[in-house]
């Protein structure tokens, strides 16, 4: 069955290139990033996991870790480390899960038979602190994961999980946010003082620091 937003993601031990890790004791109450590519060795991941190596540093600010998986075993991933590394020009630096038996692939719903039958989809899972799913996005084969999209997505969440605001579309990290309508008027004008109604249940305000 698929995990719903809100629920509370499955737990699991695994094996990964950096070592056995428990998922929910593993992320520690910090923000995660769970993502999923069907076969080691192929063009499109290789490129994709250059990407998150890269951008590492921009997880650790907001207090997530990063971790993949595929079905493949772990000497596999080790291999390919090397291919990620030439190609991109990126040291693995975060753990990748071997998953030869489905069973996380299979918890997750990360197998769609109508798109492959033995390989998982391309599956991202953003996890909150309270290990409850916060965003689920799914990707074609042939098409690469926009890794600052996520990061994007992450800083709205934390936003939004702090404050009584929303984020517009194509909001980034500094733009003006909205009020949501549970918050009244009159609670608008104590909490966000310089807000600015642009109809009466669209009210915009400075992001909140």
């Amino acid at each position: 069955m698929a995990i719903r937003l809100g629920d509370v993601v499955p737990d699991f031990s695994a094996e990964t290139t950096e070592g056995h890790i428990d998922f929910h004791a593993w992320k520690d109450g910090k923000w995660a990033v769970l993502f999923s590519h069907p076969r080691d060795f192929t063009p499109v991941c290789t490129t994709e996991l250059g990407a998150v190596a890269k951008l590492k540093p921009e997880f650790d600010k907001r207090n997530t870790v990063v971790v993949g998986l595929s079905v493949d075993p772990i000497d596999s991933h080790a291999r390919w480390a090397q291919d990620i590394k030439d190609v991109t020009g990126q040291t693995l630096n975060f753990p990748l899960i071997g998953d030869p038996d489905k069973s996380i692939a299979n918890a997750y719903d990360m197998i769609h038979p109508n798109a492959s039958d033995t390989a998982t989809v391309r599956s991202v899972f953003v996890i909150g602190p309270d290990n409850k799913l916060k965003l689920t996005l799914t990707y074609p084969a042939s098409t690469g994961r926009n890794f600052l999209e996520i990061l994007r997505v992450i800083d709205s969440l934390q936003l939004t999980a702090k404050h009584k605001v929303a984020t517009p579309a194509d909001w980034k990290n500094g733009d003006d946010v909205i009020i949501v309508p549970a918050v009244s008027d009159e609670d608008a004008r104590k909490l966000y003082p310089d807000y600015v109604t642009k109809k009466p249940y669209l009210r915009v305000t400075k992001q909140p620091s």
